[in-house]
């Protein structure tokens, strides 16, 4: 079932797109459990009905404490800093995809953090920054500022040996409003010298009164128990927003796009730059059944049809690589994260199209959910 939204008209190689599609096998293992041999007294059978009875009952969940807190969690900062990285470890899911580029992060995205004491909506930004040279990085902005209303707590996440001057542009967005807001050191593990944390930590509070101030290293899970509590101190007493087994309120189509924008600008590193984005075509979910042509059983699987547009040609042949190859490894790649993510099995089918001109068009930024 397709859902496709067509960008400005340009029909430049259209007819030379690159698909890929490769199945996947997934083994499974079989169990059998017998129960043999039950005797048939009274006392025996009782005591069997009771066993299967407990066997079967589901356990109860955890309950929730009478001072339950629940809230949103507005995850700021210029680009490149870890804020992806910070909340995909957080959650111990990924769900915002991250590179070693900056600006990989173009939509905010919602993580949600549940136990027993509270639940955490995080709301991952793109980083805010000054040089709006066109449309899409002005979007971007914006749905950065924009995540600061109605928030409950805001993390300002900064690296652990430099000051820059977007920082300081997002610390003078902040200070425009009266929100809570906690400082977060991140890559604190990189300093050699663990000392030099404190005049930065001095530095900081000088120049903005944060209401806590925690070095972490979100790569190595370093620290972030005690943001958890921090930010856990801050959050209004409230009940869950969400079903606490729920991690995102993103949809399967969206979080399938961003993986596999994610799988080429890892693969393709600086040889494509951010003009690039990818549209799910059709997304289809086929239960298990029987095939009427051949008798045999299919497993269930759901179908992914993606087009990838980029605004150059030589773009688009970076992006397929030599004789295919690129395209068939982010394909591969991609449907690992999606299968692990998803829990089912995924057909995933790539196309790579030249429009040029998208990122700085506003009816192709709308369209693509900008």
């Amino acid at each position: 079932m397709s859902n496709r939204t067509d960008l400005p008209s340009n029909d430049e190689d259209t007819n030379n797109d690159m698909t890929e599609n490769t199945k996947m096998n997934v083994n499974q293992k079989e169990v059998d459990i017998t129960i043999e041999d039950i005797n048939q007294s009274e006392d025996v059978s009782l005591e069997t009905d009771t066993a299967i009875e407990e066997f079967f009952t589901a356990n109860p969940n955890t309950p929730l404490a009478d001072d339950f807190k629940a809230g949103y969690v507005a995850i700021v900062g210029r680009p490149n800093v870890g804020k992806s990285t910070l909340m995909n470890h957080l959650l111990g899911q990924k769900l915002s995809i991250t590179s070693r580029k900056p600006q990989t992060t173009r939509h905010r995205i919602h993580g949600i953090l549940s136990n027993h004491e509270m639940q955490a909506v995080f709301v991952d930004t793109p980083g805010i920054h000054r040089n709006e040279v066109r449309a899409i990085n002005e979007r971007m902005n914006k749905a950065a500022v924009s995540a600061l209303v109605d928030v409950d707590l805001v993390l300002f996440v900064v690296d652990s040996d430099q000051w820059r001057d977007d920082d300081l542009l997002t610390l003078q967005k902040l200070g425009e409003t009266d929100l809570t807001v906690v400082l977060v050191i991140n890559k604190a593990d990189t300093l050699k010298d663990k000392g030099s944390i404190l005049p930065l930590i001095e530095t900081f509070s000088d120049s903005f009164d944060f209401a806590d101030i925690v070095p972490v290293s979100a790569l190595k899970n370093q620290n972030l128990d005690r943001l958890q509590a921090v930010i856990a101190s801050h959050l209004p007493i409230a009940e869950p927003m969400f079903d606490t087994e729920q991690i995102t309120d993103r949809s399967e189509r969206f979080l399938a796009s961003e993986i596999i924008r994610e799988k080429i600008m890892r693969s393709a590193g600086d040889e494509v730059p951010y003009d690039l984005t990818v549209q799910i075509d059709a997304f289809k979910d086929e239960a298990a059944h029987t095939d009427p042509k051949t008798g045999r059983p299919r497993k269930a699987c759901t179908f992914i049809d993606a087009t990838i547009y980029v605004e150059r040609g030589g773009q688009k042949a970076i992006v397929i690589g030599d004789k295919g190859q690129r395209i068939k490894q982010v394909g591969m790649d991609a449907r690992k994260d999606m299968e692990q993510l998803f829990d089912k099995k995924i057909m995933l089918t790539l196309w790579v199209k030249v429009k040029r001109g998208w990122s700085d068009d506003e009816r192709a930024l709308t369209s693509l959910g900008y």
